[in-house]
């Protein structure tokens, strides 16, 4: 059995959203322990059962998520930051449909974990700028982060590191999207881990923290703009991933 536990409140949820929740015979078994848990808190436990992101799609409040293992394929369906339900689903889902390659899978991959180490970054910059390191500040933050990077509704009844946190989610939410469209998936999976990586430098974040949200072909390279939480960057790079230089935006 998981250690991963569902809050009370996260049930609560679950009861409101009535028929949206699947059929237990839908839902995968070793996943079943995480339809309504909070979407920030279980995607990394997702990973952590062999999961591995593939794609994901949005409309209204709601997204849906992509996962496969081996020959599984699930779908996770995120509503007010939850996960709403989470079915087994035909193998082709999770195969992209054939119109992605397998760096724009890749690509997906590396931003399925960026939660974690975007929020990593944003909390500890957050820190050195407030002189704050208080465990119940962290927390607040957190959860302000997660609320927004999965699309939860802002509380309005919470603390000040909530809100700071709520903003830098938002932040993270505009670039993960923007850095999955097919605009930037065209182009070159080598060019973008290679900007990705000259901009976690350039902000001085951990690696992983940089995602391009823009691009184009400039005289036979690529010209991205990269997203680093709420700040910009421009890198121009190679098809195969020799960066020419990057500069502020």
């Amino acid at each position: 059995m998981s250690p991963f536990k569902i809050p009370v409140a996260a049930m609560a949820g679950v009861a409101l959203l009535g028929a949206s929740v699947p059929a237990a015979a839908q839902t995968p078994s070793d996943l079943r322990d995480l339809v309504g848990a909070r979407a920030g808190q279980a995607e990394g436990e997702v990973q952590n059962r062999g999961y591995v992101f593939v794609r994901t799609q949005e409309g209204g409040n709601s997204k849906w998520s992509y996962w496969r293992r081996g020959g599984d394929c699930v779908q996770i369906t995120t509503t007010d930051g939850r996960y709403a339900a989470i079915d087994r689903m035909d193998r082709n889902l999770c195969d992209g449909g054939g119109s992605h390659d397998n760096g724009s899978n890749a690509a997906a991959a590396v931003l399925a974990g960026a939660a974690v180490i975007g929020l990593a970054a944003a909390l500890a910059h957050h820190n050195r700028n407030h002189d704050d390191r208080d465990e119940r500040h962290d927390d607040d933050y957190s959860r302000g982060y997660q609320d927004a990077l999965y699309g939860a509704t802002y509380d309005r009844n919470d603390s000040e590191a909530y809100h700071d946190g709520y903003l830098a989610g938002e932040s993270e939410r505009s670039n993960r999207r923007a850095s999955n469209t097919d605009h930037v998936r065209r182009a070159p999976w080598a060019a973008q881990q290679a900007c990705s990586a000259r901009a976690d430098d350039f902000q001085n974040r951990p690696r992983g923290s940089s995602a391009p949200i823009s691009v184009r072909e400039e005289g036979g390279d690529w010209r991205m703009v990269m997203g680093t939480g709420p700040y910009r960057s421009v890198c121009v790079v190679s098809d195969d991933g020799r960066v020419r230089g990057i500069d502020p935006y």
